[in-house]
């Protein structure tokens, strides 16, 4: 797999880990939010779907040209930046165990990647 399509691939999952933190912010609005149909609740949903969806279709144009058993390995990224996005964002803890689980992963992504 060339450097430009895992730059590529990595630049989905990023996408789709900006999509879940949307949708988080959206399940938070909606707790706060008197009815759902506020724009407080609907502006992050809406652009989570838009997002997820533009990463759904550049997903498919990689898949014409590597292997999914290639590409998928890359998806587990988003288990790492998302829950460091909340650790940000939202102020969710993460502990030592997480830590652990980053390095496992990155590790598989890695060897997968080369």
């Amino acid at each position: 797999m060339a450097s430009g399509t895992n730059a590529i691939i990595i630049a989905i999952v990023i996408t789709i880990a900006v999509g879940q933190v949307l949708f988080k912010y959206a399940a938070n609005g909606i707790k706060s939010a008197e009815y759902f149909w506020q724009v407080s609740v609907l502006a992050p949903l809406f652009t989570a779907f838009v997002i997820y969806g533009l990463a759904t279709l550049a997903w498919v144009w990689v898949l014409q040209s590597v292997e999914l058993s290639r590409a998928y390995p890359f998806m587990a990224l988003a288990f790492l930046l998302v829950p460091a996005a909340s650790y940000f964002v939202f102020g969710e803890r993460l502990d030592a165990r997480y830590a652990l689980g980053i390095l496992l992963i990155s590790g598989g992504v890695v060897l997968v990647g080369r």
